[in-house]
């Protein structure tokens, strides 16, 4: 992979994506849709899937491309390849939070190695660089001059006092039971894989998620915490969450800053 390609072509591709989503967002109305599992999807998430995809095949005509909205990739794999969710967070934008966001990743061997998260109602963008170092990038967020980049580094923790971030649409009794275990000193919840970059930034220390995802959901905020010297673990026993799993589905895990002693499950 080009990663200076990857890094341009997949900011070029969520900023389009991310604007035609709030095209559709700021409409009078729009349509949803359930899917076979009974999660809700919109013309946003479909026009999104298609723009992507067609960015992406152009650009990496050889290399695989798994999206949520495209059931017949769910069945191929390969040692690499690019994942896309192309709107994170539906029931956040059925509900007009804002809280949704944009994951285009690449996958390399297993790890998401490279990502962008866009959150277009929030007007922010993380993204990693070539060099795999993490940013968010400030200013008008145009598509053809880039702005500042900030570069992100995960906090340095006080574990007698930890922030933690939790999800806003699937919290549980398991995900506060498993929270009571550490000295908390404040919670924030945020919806989609702006939960990742909470983390990503230093505004949180841990992020436990007891529940079912996707590696759609997860790779693009992966791939910007690993950027920014952060670490995503299995739940169960503390080794990295890999990629390219049996549908795409990942286990249990915790996305947290090195330096949080982790609890036992």
């Amino acid at each position: 992979m080009d990663f200076e390609k990857f890094e341009q072509i997949s900011r070029k591709a969520a900023l389009l994506a991310g604007a035609k989503i709030m095209e559709i967002y700021n409409s009078d109305d729009f349509e949803v849709k359930s899917k076979s599992d009974e999660s809700p999807v919109t013309e946003a998430d479909e026009a999104a899937d298609a723009m992507i995809s067609e960015i992406l095949a152009e650009a990496f005509p050889d290399t695989l491309i798994v999206t949520e909205e495209q059931a017949d990739s769910h069945a191929q794999t390969a040692d690499s390849f690019l994942i896309v969710d192309p709107l994170d967070g539906t029931k956040e934008f059925v509900k007009r939070r804002g809280e949704f966001t944009v994951n285009i990743a690449y996958v390399e061997n297993g790890t998401p190695v490279r990502g962008v998260v866009y959150a277009p109602a929030k007007d922010r963008l993380f993204y990693t660089k070539a060099d795999g170092a993490s940013v968010e990038e400030t200013g008008d967020l145009a598509l053809d001059v880039v702005g500042n980049q900030k570069a992100l580094s995960v906090s340095n923790p006080d574990n007698d006092a930890l922030m933690v971030v939790a999800s806003k649409s699937h919290r549980d009794q398991a995900t506060d039971d498993y929270i009571a275990k550490y000295s908390v000193r404040d919670m924030t919840s945020a919806g989609s894989s702006l939960k990742f970059c909470l983390i990503a930034t230093g505004e949180a220390d841990i992020y436990p998620r007891l529940g079912r995802t996707m590696e759609w959901d997860t790779a693009a905020g992966h791939a910007v915490v690993l950027g920014a010297g952060g670490k995503v673990l299995r739940f169960d026993d503390h080794t990295p969450l890999t990629y390219g799993k049996p549908i795409y589905e990942n286990p249990f895990f915790i996305v947290a800053s090195p330096d949080v002693v982790l609890k036992e499950a």
